[in-house]
């Protein structure tokens, strides 16, 4: 069973490159907590030629909750839908870094806007050779908008997409 997919709304700030495509979706997809699931999963999209980039996974007794990030992102909102998995969507921040300080100043340029961090991950797959991180966060604009004044590149799905 498929739950209703939400998307945020794009955020509307530039980037330190302009504007650049669409942002970045993560899916949340919900599976019972067994053995190969995720196997099956990843199996199943890379059948489809959609690439997982980024991937953390959150467990429970009887379910886990997989967060990914893919360079497909329509293909894998149909994959997912045509074979039955339960999953939502939402519009995260990915942001190139590429040293320990880099991360120091990632988290402090998003402390001076006043913008709470709800969980992050890193990329499996460096787009341009470099490290980035997957952000999610209560507003994505205002991130956006205090990153790119403190130079760093927040991607965008095109910048990731193979």
């Amino acid at each position: 069973m498929t739950t209703p997919a939400s998307i945020d709304s794009p955020p509307s700030a530039q980037t330190t490159e302009g504007d650049r495509g669409d942002p970045v979706i993560q899916f949340s997809v919900f599976v019972e907590n067994r053995l190969g699931r995720l196997s099956d999963l990843i199996r199943l999209l890379n059948g489809h030629d959609v690439h997982v980039m980024a991937i953390t996974i959150l467990d429970t007794t009887d379910s886990a909750l997989i967060r990914i990030v893919v360079d497909d992102p329509d293909l894998t909102r149909s994959i997912l839908r045509r074979h039955g998995f339960a999953f939502t969507e939402c519009v995260v921040l990915v942001v190139e870094i590429d040293t320990e300080a880099r991360l120091k100043g990632i988290l402090y340029a998003l402390l001076i806007a006043e913008v709470n961090i709800h969980y992050l991950y890193s990329f499996i797959s460096r787009p341009r050779e470099k490290s980035a991180l997957v952000i999610s966060l209560e507003d994505v604009e205002t991130a956006s908008q205090s990153l790119a004044a403190h130079q760093f590149r927040v991607l965008r799905q095109n910048d990731i997409s193979r």
